[in-house]
């Protein structure tokens, strides 16, 4: 009976690897927590960035055919702020002469959209196309390219130096914009920074305006 008894496992033995096992589990568990999470912060991040990228693809697209004076005059072409980017390109449609149109990038509720006017080549149409885009009355609406931006800053690299760029909303494109004005001809590149949601530090990418 005593050899019998020695051959088994006492209460608390049991009870002590249970409860070893227990932990092993609990610890595996987080560990395994721990992995699912990452993957998924790192998938959030890496469509985020794919996002921008191809936001950012984009707009260098759009600013390479960045309309020049000998098309606009002293029509202003571009206008910028901290929740919107304006612009007059050229467009060459297919057996088509060239024509120009009215590209709006702008920042909404942490969505950044790109909406296009119609083509022209009627430089009165074009100035109520500048307007609409300035006053956001198109009733046709942009295209999402990145959600969960904060926030976008903009800077023109403008004869030798990085200026700010004109943001007057009033200013119609056929008239130039009140106080100091960008040189007509010194605007060779934008520094375009958009600031995700829950990152520390901007996406920043230089784009060249008109093509090189």
């Amino acid at each position: 009976m005593r050899a019998r008894r020695n051959a088994g496992f006492t209460l608390v033995e049991l009870l002590v690897a249970i409860t070893v096992l227990a932990i092993v589990a609990v610890l595996g568990w987080r560990g395994l927590d721990s992995i699912v999470r990452s993957r998924t912060k790192l998938t959030e991040q890496m469509e985020h960035a794919r996002g921008i990228q191809l936001a950012f693809a984009q707009m260098q697209s759009d600013l390479e055919q960045l309309a020049g004076t000998e098309l606009l005059g002293q029509r202003q072409r571009l206008v910028a702020d901290n929740a919107r980017l304006i612009f007059v390109r050229t467009v060459f449609p297919e057996n088509a002469p060239s024509q120009l149109q009215v590209v709006s990038y702008r920042l909404r509720d942490g969505v950044l959209t790109r909406r296009e006017s119609v083509n022209t080549r009627d430089l009165g149409q074009l100035d109520s196309l500048w307007q609409v885009a300035l006053g956001d009355t198109d009733p046709v609406p942009g295209v999402a390219l990145q959600a969960g931006v904060a926030s976008m800053a903009v800077r023109i690299w403008d004869s030798g130096a990085w200026r700010a760029p004109a943001s007057n909303t009033s200013t119609s494109a056929a008239q130039p914009a009140p106080g100091p004005q960008l040189g007509v001809n010194g605007m060779k590149g934008l520094e375009m920074s958009l600031q995700l949601q829950g990152q520390s530090n901007p996406l920043v990418k230089i784009l060249l305006l008109g093509a090189v």
